[in-house]
């Protein structure tokens, strides 16, 4: 049985471990094979691209270098005027040119023009007729109109009748340049040194290049080998219609990466082998404890076929016996586990709340991470807060990370605690606020400045490491378990009443006063006079602004309670001012009332509160004054206006009368009448009872002097004068011309 196990547990783990060797073997050898294809691709391509962008920048040089020769010399352009423009110095100095063109440059192999009206062509030996020249041919194909425009294909130039054809690149441009049909100007390009170019660039140990034209015929092969290898990158360069096809010759780079992928399978075999011969001592090795336990099993087994019960598999048994020992360790310890977080979380819970204090001190010296706890135990509780909990840290931070924050803010208080010879037991006691319970061993005075000096350096870290900022609340000392809850309230209680205090460390006093009833009503009152004489327009709101904030102050008023205040003071101005202008109505808008309140929000202390709600109610106040002049005004205005059409009959209206009336100066109803109506005051008046007139000339038979007296004037002098004035006539005459009556003279 013993062998037999012996080879089981030895056999057990060749499939895996084969399998598994395999697989890496074929996994790595894939790796290193397509990433050693993928480099030498990318490698080849910027090589090839380089290459690709040297042959057309040559080219590209090389036409812009004759083009801005023949821009620049003005013999180009008389050239092709009329016959009799040519002179001999303009051939002289166009041949110098194309002579220093071709001698400038190593890539150009010629360079003439072609005279079509004349059929001759002029290079840089002179003038001759196209019968006669070398390049006859081109100068035939470019008259049948059957050549594309740009770079033609390489084709065999000769320079003269004896002399050996060249390979070259031609370009034919139309003169006089731009776009000229009078003549054309011809420009070679050697082959051999574009050929040249890329034979310095390619490596013809390592790859190669071969260059094809748009018809797929050969152009040229770098180093004029046949390349035997594999095309991985294909470039086309558009200026000359040619695809440069590249890649690495076969037996060179490929071969390298062949031999390192089999050296990578040779120790990857070594590898198995050692496994292998590694695997049969482990198991040699520890095969003896495995057979006391199946010597054991073995007789389990005879004793139960004794009692008739069945022969079970040996692996099954131990598989059955160790499953459940396993699970009943795991669930106990997940009970325990969960148990003791619970009981300490509780337990910490009803110290804070005063709830089932009973045992007290012996619950804590068994649940607790305070060691040494007794009746006469003194504690200090102080609360720490994240400030600003919503905007930097809620909104920032996902869940998980929030929680590995909240993690990482408990150990770090625990090790600076412990580093300061504190006894201290932190929890979380709501999303954004941890509080500690001290276990006090020195004198109060010396305990508190501990407390104090450690929460100024918790505070110091987080906000160096962290980013965060904190306030600490720490409660009095008390003696006793039972009295935990006094100090956690007294902690508390400062942690609401912040914008009361100053800095980010608030002790609570030995013996805080219990917090008294909150008059609401009276604050309220104080809103309500303070909307009144801001309605009012008067600068006395102030008064009641300052007095809101001293009663904040004098009561102790908790934060909370105060930012309630000073929102229901902006909703009570809202609903009496905002309708007096769109810009109340903007400024008092709930994007501009939730605006306030964040900036409110971040303020840290009372007087900050004041001033931020004292600047915007400023402001308020401005639009406010500036909407209730703008109605005062035109509803004054509109009143005049009435008053006076109704009153117009009156002798004795005038500006003076006028500003006794409204209260007003007479410089100021004067200065409203220009502004509204664009007239001045008499002439309104005037031509209010001009009208009246002219109605009661052609309506009535009145005389002439009660005329006046109805229309506001003491006697019929006055007003024929003004009614000639502004007429051009007098009332008589006005009123016979407009009832056909005859005339005085007549």
């Amino acid at each position: 049985m013993s062998r037999t196990w012996y080879r089981r547990l030895l056999l057990s783990y060749f499939p895996i471990f084969l399998l598994t060797v395999t697989i890496l073997i074929f996994t790595s050898f894939v790796f290193v094979n397509d990433i050693s294809r993928q480099e030498t691709k990318k490698a080849d391509r910027v090589a090839s691209r380089y290459l690709v962008d040297n042959v057309d920048r040559a080219v590209r040089e090389a036409e812009m270098s004759v083009l801005a020769e023949v821009e620049k010399t003005s013999a180009y352009q008389s050239y092709f005027r009329e016959a009799g423009g040519r002179t001999t110095s303009d051939m002289y100095q166009i041949a110098r040119s194309l002579r220093s063109l071709s001698d400038d440059s190593s890539y150009i192999e010629s360079v003439y023009l072609y005279d079509k009206r004349q059929q001759r062509v002029l290079t840089q030996s002179g003038l001759s007729s196209t019968n006669n020249f070398s390049d006859a041919a081109w100068l035939k194909q470019i008259d049948s109109g059957k050549l594309s425009s740009g770079w033609q294909p390489p084709r065999d130039y000769r320079l003269d009748m004896s002399a050996l054809s060249t390979r070259v690149l031609t370009i034919n441009k139309g003169m006089p340049l731009p776009f000229g049909t009078e003549g054309v100007l011809v420009i070679n390009v050697k082959m051999s040194a574009i050929e040249q170019l890329i034979d310095n660039m390619v490596n013809e140990q390592l790859s190669f290049v071969t260059i094809t034209d748009s018809g797929g015929s050969a152009v040229y092969q770098a180093h004029a080998e046949a390349a035997e290898g594999q095309v991985m990158n294909e470039i086309k360069l558009d200026r000359l219609g040619w695809t440069f096809s590249s890649g690495i010759r076969a037996a060179s780079l490929f071969g390298w990466v062949s031999v390192i992928s089999y050296l990578w399978v040779a120790i990857a075999v070594g590898t198995v082998v050692c496994a292998i011969l590694y695997l049969i001592y482990i198991t040699r090795r520890n095969y003896k404890p495995v057979q006391v336990i199946m010597n054991r099993i073995e007789a389990h087994q005879i004793r139960a076929l004794d009692q008739g019960g069945k022969r079970t598999d040996e692996l099954k048994l131990i598989d059955g016996v160790l499953e459940n020992l396993i699970h009943h360790t795991q669930d106990y310890e997940i009970k325990s586990r969960e148990n003791q977080l619970l009981q300490r979380s509780r337990l910490f819970t009803e110290l804070l709340r005063s709830e089932r204090i009973e045992q007290a001190a012996e619950r804590l010296d068994g649940f607790s991470p305070l060691a040494g706890v007794s009746n006469t135990s003194r504690f200090a509780v102080a609360v720490y807060e994240i400030e600003r909990y919503e905007s930097v840290f809620r909104d920032q931070y996902t869940r998980g990370d929030q929680n590995a924050l909240k993690f990482a803010l408990m150990n770090v208080f625990q090790e600076l605690a412990r580093g300061a010879n504190l006894q201290a037991w932190a929890e979380w006691i709501g999303s954004d606020r941890l509080a500690v319970i001290f276990l006090a061993e020195d004198e109060e005075a010396r305990t508190m400045e501990s407390l104090r000096s450690l929460a100024e350096e918790y505070r110091v870290w987080v906000t160096q490491h962290l980013r965060l900022s904190i306030c600490c609340g720490i409660g009095p000392m008390v003696r006793g378990a039972e009295q935990i809850r006094l100090s956690y309230e007294a902690a508390e209680s400062v942690m609401r009443h912040k914008l009361l205090q100053s800095g980010d460390i608030l002790l609570a006093a030995a013996e805080d006063p219990s917090p008294h009833l909150l008059e609401t009503y009276r604050y309220l009152q104080i809103n309500a006079e303070l909307v009144k004489q801001f309605r009012m327009s008067n600068g006395q709101w102030r008064e009641q602004l300052d007095s809101l904030f001293e009663a904040f102050e004098r009561d102790f008023v908790q934060d909370e309670t105060i930012r309630s205040l000073i929102q229901a003071l902006l909703q009570m101005l809202e609903r009496e001012v905002a309708v007096m202008s769109d810009g109340l109505q903007q400024a008092l808008s709930n994007q501009e009332a939730a605006a306030l309140e964040h900036r409110l929000l971040k303020a840290d202390t009372l007087d900050e509160v004041k001033a931020l709600l004292s600047d915007e109610l400023t402001n308020l106040f401005r639009l406010y004054v500036s909407a209730s002049e703008t109605k005062s005004y035109r509803a004054m205005v509109s009143e005049m206006k009435t008053y006076i059409e109704e009153n117009f009959a009156n002798p004795d209206l005038s500006l003076k009368h006028l500003s006794d009336r409204f209260q007003i100066s007479g410089k100021y109803a004067s200065y409203l009448f220009k502004t509204e109506f664009n007239m001045k005051f008499v002439d309104f008046l005037t031509e209010l009872r001009m009208k009246e007139a002219e109605r009661l000339l052609l309506k009535t038979d009145c005389p002439l002097q009660d005329i006046a007296l109805q229309v506001g004037y003491a006697n019929a002098i006055t007003f024929g004068r003004v009614f000639k004035r502004v007429s051009g006539i007098t009332p008589g005459d006005y009123r016979r011309q407009h009832r056909g009556l005859p005339s005085l003279e007549s």
